[in-house]
């Protein structure tokens, strides 16, 4: 992938917060990946704007209904990363 060398100007105090964060990985793919989720999150929000516009806000209980189904999602991710390691540990 080519890349291009800019020139940004930082907070001293968050360029140090970012420096110890980036650590092994680099400040160059520390920004990169910062920039790539904001620009991919400012689309989400894009999508959401434009969606609301054509059906409208999203309700409570849609809302709810949602937030329920990321937590079974959530927890049946959780299920599967526990036997995952349990198997694991039981072929060792």
């Amino acid at each position: 992938m080519a890349t291009k060398k800019v020139t940004v100007t930082i907070p001293a105090d968050l360029l140090d917060e970012i420096r110890a964060e980036a650590a092994e990985r680099g400040l160059s793919a520390y920004v990169a990946d910062a920039l790539r989720f904001k620009r991919d999150r400012d689309r989400l929000l894009e999508l959401v704007d434009w969606l609301q516009a054509e059906h409208g806000p999203v309700t409570e209980d849609e809302r709810a209904a949602a937030l329920d189904e990321f937590e079974e999602l959530d927890a049946e991710h959780e299920r599967r990363r526990t036997a995952r390691q349990r198997d694991a540990g039981e072929a060792a």
